[in-house]
């Protein structure tokens, strides 16, 4: 006489081949899905050893003649080191400004209960939500008379990803110990050593992601530099490929050779560091 408990051992060990089965299938799909991201990338490295005629076709198939002389081209007239220089100052400015307002900002939002304080986190919420409006930003920077400068651009990137940057802290400011503030007030420390040398190195971990999430949106970011940079010695990398498009004829082989050189130092820093980015962005979840 086949038992209860028989019979359902039975179903389990059924249901176990379809359940992996269907895992299996998910885990396929969603591999397909992740590599299409590739076919941009690969479509750029591969035009950009093309010649002038082939790399305009925008194809995946691999060129006839390798041209490696474009990447030649971008070195020589590109002005490539200028465009690293000004890439490599503003973003990096815009990461040091960030990190020090933003957990700033994090530390007295969540440390003190008050209802300016509350609704000061919910204007920084309102950033993340609220498109950028340039019209009126270039208004301002012009009565400012800081137009066109590296500290305008500074201070609008610093402006346009604090809120992100505020949000995520804060949520991991919940998760760190208000008792161990307590402890260091009651040995004599004061609120800025308590911020500096306790709660910020408690931050490092939220802080890595911070900055490379400020890094690679200022590091890609097109649009900023076109409305607000006139001066053209100041233009960065990304903004730099401008030198190689033209009205009548444009060389998208050597276009895509300075895509490839401008993505390349910020891939491969982002799939280096990319677990630290999943950690902060989980950290304190669990809490608050």
């Amino acid at each position: 006489m086949i038992t209860e408990q028989a019979v359902q051992r039975q179903m389990v060990k059924s249901y176990k081949p379809k359940r992996r089965l269907g895992l299996i299938v998910l885990e396929l799909v969603a591999i397909a899905l992740a590599l299409l991201i590739l076919i941009p990338f690969l479509m750029i490295l591969v035009n950009s050893f093309k010649g002038i005629r082939e790399s305009a076709l925008f194809a995946l198939s691999l060129p006839t003649v390798w041209q490696f002389d474009n990447y030649k081209e971008v070195f020589n007239q590109g002005h490539i080191m200028r465009g690293f220089s000004n890439s490599l100052l503003i973003s990096g400015l815009t990461v040091v400004c960030v990190n020090i307002f933003a957990s700033m900002a994090a530390f007295i939002i969540q440390r003190r209960d008050s209802k300016f304080l509350r609704g000061s986190f919910y204007m920084f919420i309102m950033g993340l939500i609220v498109p950028v409006s340039i019209i009126p930003t270039i208004k301002l920077m012009g009565d400012l008379h800081i137009k066109g400068t590296y500290f305008s651009l500074i201070m609008y990137y610093t402006a346009v990803l604090l809120p992100f940057s505020v949000f995520l802290l804060v949520g991991f400011m919940k998760s760190i110990p208000r008792e161990l503030d307590e402890a260091a007030l009651l040995e004599g420390c004061g609120y800025f050593r308590l911020y500096a040398q306790i709660i910020l190195p408690l931050l490092m971990t939220v802080l890595v992601t911070v900055t490379i999430v400020v890094m690679v949106s200022v590091w890609n970011d097109f649009f900023g530099p076109f409305y607000l940079m006139t001066d053209s010695t100041k233009w960065t990398l990304v903004l730099s490929i401008f030198n190689f498009v033209t009205m009548f004829s444009t060389n998208w082989g050597v276009v895509f050779a300075f895509m490839v050189i401008v993505v390349a130092p910020i891939l491969v820093i982002y799939l280096l560091l990319q677990r630290y980015i999943i950690d902060g962005l989980t950290a304190g979840s669990m809490k608050g």
